[in-house]
């Protein structure tokens, strides 16, 4: 209450104020219970409202009196989540009417005075969590949505984790926070940058979509400990739960290794973990690039149940089955495949067809369901194929239980995984929406995946290569000659860390050697060195070896809140397709605002209705 002129917030008032007198300001909140939709019943020849602020919710007694009268016509008459004072006596509530639900339910403020700051007009939705709105028109009144407490808890955990996370950073581990700049140029590889025209004819910047040359700029510099709350920028249109723009937490350290960073940042989390969400147990456990994909069929796993991939290859290799000979003709082919528990009783055959469809959609891969039947035999098309000593083997290989269903793939290793990765996780949604608990949301499963390949082949052209991280991130020491000779099997000195499925940070060790990044970007991803001349120019310049991580910021805090998007921790997001609904952006500039910046569009902006439609 420092510097305002209430005496207390509307969340703080407990007996030991009682006969005190108080002035409070706040909305006033519709009170579910009572039977009048201004939020205000009799009770004791009295009408009472409920005043809401940031902290919490205080019961006020609106007096009866002729001599309180316009206080009486005032408050009876505000709308819903208009602004008011109100001074006031703090009473005990009478016995058996106080509310145990309330952290001031033992109390109320008897109002003497009140005045409205401002009145609200109708609104667009009821300022309730529990109350359903389309996420556009929560975002088109996002000053409105902001007053739920959902959203205001939200908010104010994350800048609390964000305020532990400096402190650890700067104070316990002498980290400088340094601001870097926004307006750059363009980054090879990687994400799509937007970019942001000069008044140079034909010049543009690029806002950056990681801080990550000028942070390595700062080791060059002797800064030696770095970190930074940083806003980064990515143009990549419209995709789920994605921002264009978005919030990380920037560290990079000189002189450190690949442990050295993972150690920082299981402190990190430890230090700035709320205490509501339970604790964390550190070290997080590792899995490599190349385990994650054979027993998740992903490079972020989910660790919070079972269900991984297993290997049946040497089951049914002896066997008859023409599709799985022919899958195991192939180079870098296996048969694999995921056990279901329960999956007769939870799921319908039409989840079975769904899941196998979607496997043929979206992996171009073929699904072999194998039901285990009470009797203990196997249900399958391919049985009729199988010995009695193939079933069993089966059955032990993948600890078949009753009435468990099991999805076979058979083909290119890298596919098959993948397809039976994603129907692990489809599956799972089935499972949980038929009732049976396997993803606990209130655990948390960190994970680092590492040794990643540090170059994969182009989706648009597999003969070239691009980077699996970025073009900085330095080779693993024990692959570095094969960089020479064969860079595809060369594994990264990269890592992940992955909690409970989802990707929430990304680092690496760098390139401190000029001559090692100008060949990486020349020889190997055929890349114009030029465009990093300077960052190739600082490494000559006794560039100390380096390494440092991000942490999404925005991802982070809405796993550890329970939010079903990273849009529900953002105070003012953007829209799936990257629009600011509230304020209508991006939007038309004039022929003369564009001037100086040597630029036209295309189409005359008298059209842009029938271009907008």
């Amino acid at each position: 209450n420092s510097f305002v002129t209430r005496t207390n917030t509307c969340g703080e008032l407990r007996s030991a104020h009682v006969g005190q007198k108080v002035t409070l300001y706040g909305w006033v909140q519709y009170q579910r219970l009572l039977l009048f939709l201004l939020c205000f019943s009799w009770i004791r020849q009295g009408l009472f409202l409920v005043l809401r602020d940031f902290q919490g919710l205080t019961q006020v007694i609106i007096p009866q009196d002729e001599e309180h009268s316009h206080v009486k016509e005032l408050l009876s008459n505000a709308p819903l989540e208009s602004v008011v004072r109100v001074t006031g006596t703090v009473s005990p509530r009478p016995l058996g009417q106080e509310n145990p639900k309330m952290p001031t339910g033992d109390i109320e403020v008897k109002a003497e005075t009140a005045e409205i700051l401002n009145s609200c007009k109708k609104l667009p939705f009821e300022i309730k969590d529990f109350i359903k709105k389309s996420e556009a028109l929560r975002m088109q009144y996002r000053y409105l949505d902001l007053r739920s407490s959902r959203l205001q808890s939200s908010l104010r955990l994350r800048s609390g984790v964000v305020m532990r996370m400096r402190e650890y950073l700067c104070n316990l581990h002498g980290f400088v926070d340094v601001e870097t700049p926004t307006l750059f140029k363009r980054t090879p590889g990687g994400a799509k940058e937007f970019l942001v025209p000069s008044r140079e004819a034909g010049k543009f910047y690029s806002l950056p979509q990681s801080p990550q040359q000028f942070k390595q700029l700062l080791m060059v510099g002797g800064l030696d400990r770095y970190f930074q709350v940083a806003r980064c920028y990515r143009d990549e249109g419209s995709r789920p739960d994605r921002q264009p723009e978005f919030t990380q937490v920037d560290i990079e350290m000189s002189f450190v290794d690949q442990a050295g960073i993972q150690r920082l940042i299981e402190g990190l989390l430890q230090h700035s973990w709320p205490e509501e969400r339970g604790s964390i147990i550190t070290p997080f456990p590792s899995m490599t690039y190349k385990e994650a994909l054979a027993e998740y069929g992903t490079d972020k796993p989910d660790t919070r149940f079972g269900m991984k991939i297993v290997d049946i290859s040497d089951v049914l290799r002896g066997s008859n089955i023409h599709f799985v000979q022919n899958a195991l003709s192939y180079p870098n082919s296996s048969i694999r495949a995921i056990r279901i528990p329960q999956g007769v009783r939870y799921l319908t055959n039409k989840d079975l067809e769904s899941l196998k469809e979607y496997a043929r959609s979206q992996f171009n891969q073929e699904i072999m369901e194998i039901i285990h039947r009470p009797d203990g035999s196997l249900k399958s098309l391919l049985t009729k194929f199988l010995g009695d000593k193939e079933k069993s083997e089966l059955i032990q290989a993948l600890n078949m239980q009753e009435d468990d269903v099991v999805l076979l793939a058979a083909g290119e290793h890298k596919q098959v995984c993948s397809a039976l990765g994603a129907l692990r996780l489809l599956s799972a949604n089935f499972l949980e929406a038929a009732g049976l608990a396997l993803r606990d949301p209130n655990a948390f499963h960190f994970l680092w995946v590492v040794d990643f390949p540090l170059f994969l082949p182009k989706a648009e052209n597999p003969t070239e290569l691009e980077s699996a991280h970025h073009p900085f991130t330095a080779p693993h020491p024990a692959d570095a000659s094969l960089l020479y000779s064969d860079p595809t099997k060369v594994r990264s000195q990269h890592y992940d860390l992955v909690l409970n499925g989802n990707e929430v940070g990304g680092g690496s060790i760098r390139i401190h050697s000029a001559e090692q990044q100008r060949f990486v970007l020349e020889k190997v991803l055929k890349e114009d060195s030029e465009v990093l001349s300077h960052l190739i120019e600082a490494l000559e310049f006794g560039a100390p070896p380096h390494g440092g991580i991000a942490l999404g910021l925005d991802r982070l805090i809405s796993l550890i809140v329970d939010a079903p998007s990273i849009r529900d921790v953002i105070a003012f997001p953007k829209s799936f397709r990257g629009r600011d609904l509230m304020g209508n952006a991006p939007d038309y500039v004039t022929p003369e605002e564009l001037e100086p910046y040597h630029i036209q569009v295309s189409w005359p902006l008298e059209d842009k209705e029938a271009k907008k439609n």
